[in-house]
């Protein structure tokens, strides 16, 4: 990709003020938000009706887009909170799940990633999450996952989804938000959270706040570990990985990498798992998954709980009971 080109796309600034400082304005930009909200909450997608203008899609691609570009690369967290696992564009399932566990901002939220994709609804996700992003940006934290890049996403659904719905002016606008997402969270300074994995290229986990923005994800480096690494049982240290991106990791490396930063687990996404949750290593690393009956599997979702005492718990959950 022409990072010139990238450049150009990003630097076309919102035709308004993103924070408004007029209170008046603010309170406009945040009821505006909120029927936003409201018509996605009571969205049926059997209706088949458009519920935005591209106008309003586009104002409210900018305004994340400045809210993340605003935020480190690391986004610091305060337990409790919650956290999720891969969506993957099952818009009914998250609503569910939001319904069971309260809509933001009742929790501090935190999201690993893959939004979009093989799913039928990624817009509504995306444009929901975006808009509580914008609302509550302390307490809603959205990760970049690797489905959300241009080479993926435009081979997976996405891209199809969009230009058929709005147009390809509207996918390219998505891909300037995700290129400004960040990476990671860190809850209490003791539980790491990416989509991907661990990488034996970063330094120190503040180091993420170094990496350049807008970029889109790059095949080798930590960035690329921590949205495409895989676990492995089999492997000691670090191996190349079968997806043909960034790393697998043993079990000596995971130790090497908690030892090295201070940390006490790592939470990520990316691989179904049929429980909704899977620990790896005992308990120093555990995937979560929270699309259930991903791609027509009868896997369960689950959503992690961690209280204020770093204490963590799942909640779980299928079609049957959610």
């Amino acid at each position: 990709m022409n990072p010139d080109n990238t450049e150009k796309r990003y630097s076309t600034r919102p035709p308004f003020p993103v924070n408004p400082i007029d209170p008046k304005k603010k309170q406009q930009v945040e009821a505006w938000l909120q029927t936003v909200i409201n018509r996605l909450i009571k969205w049926n997608p059997q209706e088949c009706q458009a519920l935005f203008t591209l106008a309003e899609l586009k104002e409210l691609c900018l305004r994340v887009r400045e809210v993340f570009w605003s935020q480190p690369m690391l986004i610091e967290v305060t337990a409790p909170c919650k956290i999720f696992g891969d969506i993957h564009g099952q818009y009914l399932d998250l609503l569910t799940l939001f319904k069971i566990h309260g809509f933001p901002p009742a929790h501090n939220y935190v999201f690993l990633g893959d939004y979009v994709d093989r799913g039928e609804f990624s817009v509504e996700v995306v444009l929901l999450l975006f808009a509580y992003k914008i609302l509550y940006p302390d307490t809603m934290v959205l990760l970049r996952g690797n489905h959300e890049s241009r080479p993926v996403n435009i081979g997976y659904g996405f891209f199809t989804e969009v230009k058929k719905r709005y147009g390809r002016e509207l996918y390219e606008l998505f891909q300037t938000v995700f290129y400004c997402m960040p990476i990671c969270a860190r809850i209490s300074k003791t539980i790491l959270c990416m989509h991907g994995g661990i990488s034996e290229d970063l330094q120190t986990v503040e180091s993420l706040n170094k990496v350049e923005r807008p970029s889109d994800i790059p095949d080798l480096g930590a960035v690329a570990d921590m949205t495409w690494s895989d676990p492995d049982p089999n492997t000691v240290m670090y191996n190349d990985s079968p997806r043909g991106a960034a790393h697998i990791f043993g079990p000596k490396a995971l130790d090497l990498f908690l030892n090295r930063h201070n940390l006490q687990m790592i939470v990520r996404a990316h691989q179904m798992v049929h429980n909704g949750y899977e620990f790896f290593h005992g308990k120093k690393l555990v995937t979560i998954f929270s699309a259930p009956c991903y791609g027509g599997a009868d896997n369960k979702a689950a959503v992690m709980n961690v209280d204020k005492h770093l204490q963590c718990g799942f909640s779980i959950y299928s079609r049957n009971n959610v």
